[in-house]
């Protein structure tokens, strides 16, 4: 086996094949984000718990990310480092999908949200690492670009499905109450299919660098930035005592957070919050005591790779941080707010209520056609005016965006608004992966873009246990200052994008 030095460039069709099993992902995510909340409503959920039961995602990718990084980064076979979790994620998300629009009631739909999710990440999680596996570091904005256009036309393809059956091909898209309609299931049938069948398609036709062949890349690039090489056992991060204080203070605060939302009587959701501050204080408290023992598993690899990880990795955390709890915004209120500020109706049974879900349906896959069409001028703007400035720039876009469904009335010109909104989720979901992929080792590529999840799952989590109470306290239940919310978070995010460290990525050498 020849050992390259150097990861050599690779060909338009070579990075097409590459990307299309994340048209087939975001097939699966398209349909869960735009016809979730419509399940969740028509099996009896109120508008103010929407919110708690969406938190089956976030959860799901917080501990499913870092764990399949953490091992694709480890796994050889014949078939490959990341394909075998592609394809048996796959498999998983299709049977989700099947069952979903079939739940009998309100939470099965929430456990097959759970499982739907888990499906999802294990399928998607690696193939952020594999685009930093095979590409070199000049063309990881295109390869993150072409990502971004198979989200978006993947996406487009599954918001429209519902609205396409039952206002083209005739299919009923209302029912009694408590039953999903016919349209709908027959989407996520249709979509189950177009899922499986992308990620197939990557799965045959794509090849991986072995990890004797990625240490070589990473050692010729240590050479060429004059950094001693890296290849034995790493310090920890933290000393004993620092794991032990850092997680007992942790779960002190999540414990006193039960407490006190018991003896003030707060809103239920409050209390997945704390959970997460207690449940990661007891796990730091857990790595300090098997570091004392010097046992080393994933677990304390784990935690140690979060707590050393790269300055540009914390800046677009940030980033991510405002960036994802304005999208979680988005996708759990837009149905809400335009069916009742819109629409006039929450009369999940009405005709009106079915012509404005279904609407939404479009209004998103606008944005995912957008956002496809604009992933091929973010390589070319980031050329002229830096990776930074074109991701802030996006982000405004996007405030701009949520904004103006708040401002406009009439439902018929919603669609502008989308195109802002397009702008931005096309950014979101390449530029970040390829600011980070140039700051990261090699060899922990997985495992680094399964820790950044944690920046996109933490906002999520707040979104979910919060924005219902702020919405039922100070805007008396209006899904549609959801969105107000979110057009502020953007603003922020694109400041914050300003302040990332980045690193310049190093040209492949001429052979």
């Amino acid at each position: 086996m020849t050992i390259l030095a150097h990861r050599p460039r690779l060909s338009g069709l070579a990075i097409w094949n590459m990307c299309v099993g994340f048209f087939g992902i975001q097939i699966g995510f398209g349909l869960q984000n735009a016809n979730t909340s419509r399940i969740f409503q028509t099996l009896g959920a109120e508008v103010d718990s929407l919110a708690i039961l969406w938190i089956a995602a976030p959860l799901t990718g917080l501990l499913v990310q870092p764990i399949i990084g953490h091992f694709s980064d480890r796994t050889w076979t014949r078939f490959g480092r990341r394909r075998p979790y592609f394809l048996v994620g796959a498999i998983a998300t299709t049977l989700a999908l099947i069952a979903m629009p079939n739940s009998p009631g309100l939470w099965f739909a929430a456990a097959m949200l759970w499982i739907m999710d888990a499906s999802i990440n294990i399928t998607m999680e690696p193939f952020r690492a594999f685009v930093g596996d095979n590409l070199p570091e000049e063309q990881r904005t295109a390869g993150y670009a072409m990502q971004s256009f198979f989200i978006g036309a993947g996406a487009v393809f599954a918001s429209v499905l519902p609205w396409l059956l039952s206002n083209v091909f005739g299919v009923v898209s209302t029912a009694e109450a408590g039953v999903v309609p016919l349209s709908v299931k027959i989407a996520f049938y249709v979509g189950a299919a177009g899922l499986f069948s992308a990620v197939l398609w990557t799965v045959l036709s794509t090849r991986e660098y072995s990890p004797e062949q990625i240490a070589a890349f990473e050692r010729a690039k240590q050479d060429a930035l004059g950094t001693p090489a890296d290849d034995g056992p790493e310090a920890p991060a933290r000393s004993v005592q620092g794991w032990m204080t850092s997680g007992l203070v942790c779960a002190v605060l999540g414990g006193l957070g039960f407490v006190l939302i018991g003896a003030l009587n707060l809103e239920k959701e409050l209390l997945v919050l704390a959970g997460f501050f207690a449940g990661f204080g007891l796990l730091q408290i857990a790595v300090g005591m098997m570091q004392r023992r010097r046992i080393v598993n994933a677990a304390t690899e784990i935690l140690n790779d979060i707590f050393r990880m790269p300055e540009t990795m914390r800046g677009l955390g940030v980033v991510q941080f405002f960036s994802w709890f304005a999208l979680f915004s988005l996708w759990i209120y837009t149905t809400a707010a335009v069916t009742s500020v819109h629409y006039g109706t929450t009369d999940t049974t009405s005709a009106a209520y079915a012509a404005g879900a279904d609407w939404v349906g479009v209004l998103f896959g606008v944005y995912n056609g957008v956002a496809a069409l604009a992933a091929f001028t973010l390589p070319v703007l980031a050329k002229r005016i830096g990776r930074k400035a074109t991701h802030a720039l996006m982000l405004l876009l996007g405030a701009a965006g949520l904004f103006g469904v708040f401002v406009i009335r009439d439902p018929g010109l919603l669609w502008l608004p989308m195109i802002g909104v397009g702008f931005a989720w096309a950014s979101i979901v390449s530029m970040p992966y390829a600011i980070l992929s140039a700051a990261v080792p090699d060899r922990k590529m997985g495992v680094y873009m399964g820790v950044f999840n944690i920046f996109i799952v933490v906002p999520q989590l707040l979104a979910a246990t919060v924005l219902g109470l702020i919405l039922k306290t100070l805007f008396d239940g209006q899904a549609i200052w959801a969105l107000v919310l979110g057009a502020v978070s953007f603003v922020l995010a694109a400041a914050s994008a300003l302040l990332v460290r980045e690193h310049s990525p190093s040209p492949t050498p001429n052979p």
